[in-house]
């Protein structure tokens, strides 16, 4: 799927058509310009290596944010079999912005959570743009809960550009969900893996994100604070959103780094929205990979380790 196209994309996205456009017309009048094609698609190579092998970290936050990028019910329809959403968080309403379910990878059973932004307007509203209330958190955890009850493994999704920061949400008690999930994540005992497949934000990513594994896809990001945010904070000018990316370390290469992360899961050439079947399938590898080494993990010690990995986070060395 080759999406929309950001301007970094323009040379690839005009040359791809180009492409296309030969090929129509060698069909259609009988031509061969087998040739000329071949020369035109090696030079596409070339030029998607020449883009996507330099991005900025702007340009990742870009990518991360593409309309066209995958999200938590593309994946799966991808690779999770026999998905059934669960809804509610027993106490208010349904969160359609967080989605829910047991299913397999495969055949190992699982407890998927994730945000889900929506395609259209329509959707977006329906699915408050991927910035879930607090009985979208509540309603993760029920079924953290549930699935500890009966052992089976957690796998969270993360794609939100933060939390839904609406007076309502705030009176329905944002800030103690996002908390208590916090805290109850991080002595689950059953295995957690994490991973932000798109925009990780702030404490609307966190309180799903306490993981024994946190991974990120290769162009997403996670991040305290928006670019643009920082930006009109420390530069009085969300035009300096491209300076803040840069500053705030936000790519899962410095993530890597610094040991916010475990993992980096590759993403095709130019990014996941234009490839979900492979997307899909590097997607599905990393977990599998990681599930099977966190299921040989008795699990009084999978909890040591999920403490010890977070209280390491942060520290300063002299």
């Amino acid at each position: 799927m080759k999406g929309t196209g950001l301007n970094f994309e323009q040379p690839i996205v005009e040359l791809e058509q180009k492409i296309a456009d030969l090929k129509a017309f060698s069909k259609d009048k009988n031509i061969d310009l087998h040739n000329e094609i071949e020369t035109f698609e090696q030079r596409l190579e070339q030029l998607k290596h020449e883009i996507f092998d330099n991005l900025s970290p702007w340009q990742k936050v870009q990518i991360a944010r593409h309309p066209m990028r995958p999200y938590t019910l593309d994946y799966v329809k991808l690779f999770i079999d026999d998905f059934m959403e669960l809804r509610g968080d027993r106490a208010f309403k349904d969160d359609a912005a967080i989605v829910c379910g047991l299913g397999k990878i495969d055949q190992e059973k699982i407890l998927l959570i994730g945000h889900q932004k929506g395609r259209d307007t329509k959707e977006n509203l329906y699915r408050s743009f991927g910035s879930p209330h607090p009985e979208g958190y509540r309603k993760a955890m029920r079924l953290m809960l549930l699935a500890e009850q009966f052992n089976i493994p957690v796998v969270t999704f993360i794609d939100t550009p933060g939390a839904y920061p609406g007076v309502a949400a705030e009176e329905r008690g944002q800030a103690e969900a996002i908390a208590n999930n916090l805290r109850e994540m991080s002595h689950l005992n059953v295995p957690i893996i994490v991973v932000v497949i798109g925009e990780g934000g702030s404490g609307g990513a966190l309180g799903i994100g306490v993981g024994d594994r946190i991974c990120m896809l290769e162009n997403a990001y996670y991040s305290v604070i928006s670019p643009e945010g920082c930006a009109a904070i420390l530069w009085r000018d969300r035009a300096n959103a491209p300076d803040a990316a840069r500053a705030l370390k936000i790519t899962a290469p410095d993530l890597l780094q610094m040991g916010i992360i475990n993992q980096i899961i590759p993403e095709p050439l130019g990014g996941a929205h234009r490839d979900y079947k492979q997307a899909g399938l590097l997607l599905k590898s990393a977990i599998k990979k990681n599930l099977a080494l966190l299921l040989k993990i008795p699990k009084d010690e999978l909890v040591n380790q999920r403490y010890a990995k977070f209280r390491s986070i942060g520290q300063w060395e002299g």
